[in-house]
């Protein structure tokens, strides 16, 4: 047996000649693929490509749960050209050639994330093996970063799966389990890990297998026709989710095209010279900081202090948000779960949300069925209130009313550990008003979670003036096992993220009145880059919130924040959103798509509009995201947010704010604060007071500052 070592990769030539190829990147959970390792890849094919005693090669991980979780983003940041980013690509277009020119059987053994360049890697190889463990994911998620797969996987994933499936995986960044991807022709089997280094070095004992020739692959095959209904319906899908805001999906398509049109060479080079000029859009840019923004607040606990250990989480209230909570408590964190509710049938409710959730996985394979039984054997309920006298924190998720959350503090108090954590879901109401009375504020905190629960990233911590830290570090980190991205946010009014959308949100209700038409408003608004319009998301939320939430912000922070006279007449005509089945659309639930979602005109007689349109997209537009400018960059000047970057998670997380535009305060770096300000003080002039641009940013535009310097 015969090693040989360079940096992050390991070569091994056992005494039956396969060679073992182990990449473990030193001082790193994760391997990554790193510029640096050029010559190290390239010492080690050297001599594989010189031994000719060699039968062939293993290529798998040192580490004990991952394969290779892509390439380091890092290096990207140092590219000043675009030319330089096409360089990169080329290396490794260069070095995964050589591999998959070696002249025996290369076999990848895959365990863990195995996403971008760790694909394109496994792509490379002749063949596949990829474990059955859950956490064992296969994709191509660059589109995420406005990227494009650069080491050759917009060309070999294309000639090995077809060109829909490869299109579907690279334009959605989706992550595929093993089952799947080996359904897909991804991988060619799927073992449990503890023989997978067995198979895949007898994989590599065989002769290196011929190429797939099935019907997916002879669509490449000079079928011109079909491939062009192929990418035309590709591009529609893609066109109508992007709204034409991530050039990188129109690069995929016209990369992979270019391939089969030209060839493999022509593919490549193709490839490389669309992805160094995507790393210089703007687009890119701004993804790129979220993912770093993200994976830096993974190691933030929020406060100077260690989280105390969890064993029981409680929740107050079976109602939609407590269920979801209950929900992402026990299937995402995994803790056993009490939910005390007043009545049996809110315990049912809980009980119900998490099994139809579990079984929706269940029916994708996603979830065996002895999961989904262990699953709910840790969850539920009881009508009285010591059913919850062993946890260590209970979140509150009942209606808002301040005697009722004191009289659930109270209650709490009385039956816990006087470590006991109690945390309230409100949307509205401030934390220290819920924390009087209490005979331990300490321990009292804000957990304001957004609906539904299971599938909204975002988390705010808002603590009181008397919070402690430790327990600031303990929610944060039960809201990350949740599976939630957690900001830590002030207790004022509205906190965060419902404070910077009620004025974007009353904005949009205002052109409304002044007669633009609700599609127009919405589309403005879906153009800009938002998940849904703002009149959607108001049914979404629910009228009845809004109407609700409105006076409690306008009576703490001040008249720009007074809500058009448009709730109590929707209300009074029992239009509450989406859940009534009426608001300023009308829902058919028996319909799916926009079959089942259409304007409602009658509430235009109702508020008294007479349509006519006045204003183009992009004024309807700007004139609704100005007002949430404005009221972030006073958030962060009076400490609501932390950091320029916690305010760009929160509204891209919270609201979906776009995320190519990073968020409200790197689009406005973008754009110039003195823009930014030109445009607030034009549109005070034309429509009022609410538009006058803040302290912090008139003073910033005069002075010529950034919320992020040069490099962050």
């Amino acid at each position: 047996m015969t090693t040989e070592t360079h940096q992050a990769f390991h070569l091994t030539v056992a005494d039956n000649q396969i060679a073992w190829l182990t990449i473990d990147v030193p001082g790193e959970s994760m391997n990554t693929l790193q510029a640096s390792f050029v010559e190290g890849v390239s010492a080690v094919l050297d001599r594989l490509e010189n031994d000719k005693s060699v039968k062939g090669l293993v290529i798998h991980s040192g580490k004990p749960d991952n394969f290779v979780a892509g390439a380091d983003v890092r290096m990207l940041e140092a590219c000043d050209s675009a030319e330089q980013a096409r360089d990169i690509a080329a290396q490794g277009q260069a070095l995964f050639s050589r591999i998959e020119k070696l002249p025996f059987h290369v076999v990848a053994a895959i365990h863990g994330p195995c996403l971008g360049g760790g694909l394109e890697l496994a792509l490379a190889c002749h063949s596949r093996v990829a474990t059955d463990w859950e956490k064992t994911r296969l994709g191509l998620p660059e589109v995420q970063l406005g990227l494009l797969p650069g080491s050759g996987g917009t060309q070999r994933l294309p000639r090995l799966i077809g060109v829909p499936d490869a299109l579907d995986m690279m334009l959605t960044g989706k992550q595929l389990r093993a089952k799947k991807a080996k359904k897909l022709g991804v991988v060619d089997d799927c073992v449990p890990d503890t023989v997978l280094l067995d198979v895949a070095e007898h994989l590599a004992q065989k002769s290196k297998p011929k190429r797939n020739r099935s019907w997916q692959s002879w669509m490449l095959s000079g079928n011109a026709v079909g491939r062009n209904i192929v990418f035309d319906q590709a591009g529609k899908k893609a066109r109508a989710k992007t709204r034409g805001n991530y050039p990188a999906a129109d690069a995929i398509l016209s990369v992979v095209k270019k391939g089969l049109d030209k060839g493999l060479k022509a593919g490549f080079e193709e490839e490389a010279r669309q992805f160094g000029e995507l790393v210089m859009t703007s687009e890119s840019k701004a993804l790129r900081s979220i993912f770093f923004a993200t994976t830096a607040m993974k190691k933030e606990n929020g406060a100077d202090a260690e989280p105390s250990d969890i064993s029981r989480i409680g929740v107050l209230g079976g109602g939609l948000m407590g269920a979801g909570i209950a929900h992402v408590s026990v299937a995402k964190a995994g803790y056993p779960v009490r939910v005390k509710d007043v009545s049996e049938d809110g315990i049912l409710n809980a009980l119900r949300y998490s099994y139809q959730l579990l079984d929706k996985k269940r029916k994708r394979k996603q979830l065996s069925k002895a999961e989904l039984q262990a699953t709910m054997m840790k969850l539920s309920g009881d009508t009285q209130a010591t059913t919850l006298s062993n946890s260590d924190v209970v979140i509150e998720a009942v209606f808002e009313d301040l005697s009722l959350k004191h009289r659930m503090v109270e209650e709490v108090e009385s039956i816990t550990d006087k470590d006991a954590i109690f945390a309230t879901n409100t949307s509205s109401l401030p934390i220290y008003q819920i924390a009087e009375g209490s005979q331990r504020p300490e321990n009292i905190v804000g957990l304001h979670y957004f609906s539904p629960v299971e599938k909204m990233p975002l988390v705010e911590v808002i603590p009181h003036k008397n919070t402690s830290d430790q327990t600031i570090s303990t929610v944060v980190k039960l809201a990350r096992q949740q599976g939630k991205t957690p900001i830590v946010v002030g207790d004022s009014a509205g906190f965060y993220v419902n404070r910077i959308l009620a004025p974007y949100m009353n904005e949009a209700a205002r052109v409304l009145l002044a007669g633009e038409s609700i599609e127009h408003i919405d589309t403005a608004l879906l153009d800009f880059g938002f998940p849904v319009g703002p009149i959607t998301l108001l049914d979404e939320v629910g009228i009845d919130i809004g109407a609700k939430i409105a006076p409690i912000l306008t009576q703490e922070l001040g008249e720009r924040f007074e809500a058009p006279d448009v709730f109590d007449v929707l209300l009074n005509d029992d239009r509450k959103g989406r859940k009534t089945g009426k608001g300023f659309y009308r829902y058919d639930a028996s319909k799916k798509g926009s079959k089942g979602k259409q304007v409602d005109k009658k509430v235009y007689s109702l508020l008294n509009i007479t349509l006519g349109a006045k204003l183009s997209g992009h004024e309807v537009a700007q004139r609704c995201v100005l007002m949430m400018l404005n009221e972030a960059a006073r958030c962060l000047d009076e400490g609501v947010i932390r950091s320029a970057r916690d305010g760009d998670i929160g509204a891209i997380f919270g609201i979906g704010f776009p995320p190519f535009l990073g968020g409200p305060f790197r689009y406005m770096d973008h754009i110039g604060i003195d823009r930014v300000v030109n445009l607030l003080n034009e549109h005070q002039n034309r429509y009022g007071e609410r538009f006058a641009p803040c302290e912090r940013l008139t003073v910033m535009a005069q002075e010529g500052q950034v919320f992020y310097p040069k490099g962050e």
